[in-house]
């Protein structure tokens, strides 16, 4: 696969990143999701502190891309489930915790990664292109069992059962576009959102794991903070969100076993300024906490 060198990450809500983990000199950085850099390079321009610093992705060429722009910093190539667990047995801390859990631009734009509506590609959706499980092994091989739970679980869809079935009778498909056309037709008429996007959605979490590696990793974020540390985390879609209001107000609060205190009592979503410049903004929501006892 061929290194994305010229594509431009445009990081989402970077103001309010910087709001609310408040980088000051010196401090330590992890950023789980790290991509192309884009808000790593802005937190760094703070912390000046590039020896202090982690950033983590599961990509191959995002990692190639971090280790051409942050020469001084820690890369690691994982997912970032597997790195939390490796920091937090290796005992590390840090002062600024940052996961942004969208799908980067790169990604998207790339349309050989399979990732795109808008764009004919494989059936890969991987964003770790060395793992097996690929978006083409669910839709030629899972049974419509397996089909409809994923899309009524990952995707919400409302005609799970027609879609599945829909994609079975089809098969084999080898296209994004083909897997497209072939769920529209259990939608017929006209819609501003495009009739896959939840099946895209629900292939693209089952593919990657997305919820299951969110899920197990909160509480590891929350060990990996020193007390008075910050964590930011990103989403995109409603699922996520819900694992990260849910798992924020669990751990905060007046009790007096609480870890955290809550810095947005609601997310934070783009400003019309910032959907503008960088439209796929339109979706993200930024929850933030601070680490307040250590157990």
């Amino acid at each position: 696969m061929t290194l994305e060198t010229d594509v431009v990450h445009i990081p989402v809500l970077p103001d309010a990143v910087l709001t609310y983990l408040d980088p000051k000199e010196g401090e330590s950085y992890l950023d789980l999701t790290a991509g192309y850099g884009g808000h790593a390079s802005l937190v760094l321009e703070r912390t000046h502190n590039l020896r202090g610093a982690t950033l983590v992705d599961r990509d191959t060429n995002a990692v190639a891309r971090l280790t051409e722009r942050f020469k001084d910093v820690e890369i690691l190539h994982s997912d970032f489930l597997g790195a939390s667990r490796h920091l937090a047995q290796s005992g590390r801390k840090y002062d600024l915790i940052l996961a942004d859990l969208g799908v980067s631009s790169p990604h998207l734009d790339n349309a050989i990664r399979g990732f795109s509506l808008a764009q004919d590609g494989p059936l890969d959706m991987r964003m770790d292109p060395g793992q097996e499980l690929t978006a083409e092994r669910i839709v030629n091989g899972y049974s419509e069992d397996q089909l409809i739970r994923i899309l009524d679980e990952y995707g919400e869809e409302p005609k799970a059962r027609a879609a599945a079935r829909a994609i079975i009778a089809a098969r084999p498909l080898t296209s994004t576009t083909q897997l497209a056309q072939v769920v529209a037709k259990v939608w017929p008429g006209h819609s501003k959102v495009h009739p896959a996007t939840r099946t895209f959605q629900a292939i693209r979490i089952a593919v990657n794991d997305e919820l299951g590696q969110l899920e197990q990793s909160l509480a590891l974020w929350v060990s990996l903070l020193n007390p008075g540390g910050r964590l930011a985390i990103i989403s995109f879609q409603s699922l996520e969100d819900r694992l990260v209001k849910k798992f924020f107000q669990d751990r905060a609060g007046d009790r007096y076993d609480s870890e955290l205190h809550l810095l947005t009592k609601r997310p934070i979503v783009a400003e019309s300024t910032e959907l503008v410049h960088n439209p796929r903004s339109r979706s993200a929501k930024l929850r933030a906490a601070v680490k307040i006892k250590t157990k």
